[in-house]
This record gives C-alpha cells, sequence and structure tokens, in this order.
C-alpha cells in the first residue's frame, strides 16, 4: 500500500534528476562519471526486472570482451528493450521514454569511450596485472 499518491511521471522525474545529478554535478566542475549506476539505481525501483536483466548482459558483454565503458552502454541499452518485451503497465509508459532518454544521455557521455573504442586505445578490464602469471597452490 502506497503512503502517498503521486503522478506516475514524478518518480521518473526525480529519479532522472538524480541521474543528471551524477553525471554532471556542480561539485566537480559539472563532470560525473556515476550515470550508469545511478541509473540502474532508479531502474532498480521503477523496472527491477529489466535492471537484473541488465546486470546479466553487463557481465556477459565484460566477459567476451574485457571492456567496461562497452559493457555499460549495451547493458544500458538493454534496459528500454527489457521494458518493452516484458511489457509494463499503461502509466510506465514513462518509465519506458525515461529509459530510452537515459541511454542516449548515457552515450553520449560516453563518447570519449566510443572514440577509444575505435581507435583501439580504451583499457581493458583486466583481474590480475598483465604480464604476471596466476598466483596457484603453494607446495
Amino acid at each position: 500500500m502506497l503512503l502517498f499518491s503521486h503522478p506516475a511521471w514524478l518518480s521518473v522525474a526525480v529519479g532522472a534528476a538524480a541521474v543528471l545529478g551524477h553525471m554532471f554535478s556542480p561539485y566537480v566542475s559539472f563532470k560525473g562519471g556515476k550515470g550508469v549506476a545511478t541509473a540502474a539505481g532508479m531502474f532498480l525501483a521503477l523496472a527491477p526486472v529489466a535492471v537484473l536483466l541488465a546486470i546479466v548482459v553487463w557481465g556477459l558483454c565484460l566477459r567476451l570482451t574485457g571492456y567496461v565503458s562497452l559493457s555499460s552502454m549495451i547493458a544500458v541499452a538493454s534496459v528500454p528493450l527489457s521494458v518493452w518485451l516484458l511489457g509494463f503497465p499503461h502509466d510506465s509508459l514513462y518509465v519506458f521514454w525515461a529509459s530510452v532518454a537515459l541511454v542516449a544521455l548515457i552515450i553520449f557521455a560516453h563518447r570519449r569511450n566510443i572514440r577509444r573504442l575505435l581507435d583501439g586505445t580504451e583499457n581493458r578490464f583486466r583481474t590480475r596485472p598483465s604480464g604476471r602469471p596466476a598466483a596457484g597452490p603453494s607446495e
């Protein structure tokens, strides 16, 4: 039971404000870098199954490519698709369009990463330092 009644768009607007605040914080010269994580938190409340699917997509993409930025962009892009395919209540059309808008915003924010990916200079995620073998069992 809801304690407070509010319009359907209000949750989306408040979540979008949080995402924008993390991406363009005035405290760090309007730079941020936590837009994907904040959007994940927003959509965890609004469309939890879509977020869980996006986490799976992120993990698979990271495992296959080794690029955190590419994995994040692909995972974020999967959210509107998941929201659409899973169906949503009539008042959640705001959630779908907010996910589409945030995909565009997050991809725009990753434009330098996209350039580095295309140039082949983007750093890969490593679980151990390169050049060093994995530690084996002690004998």
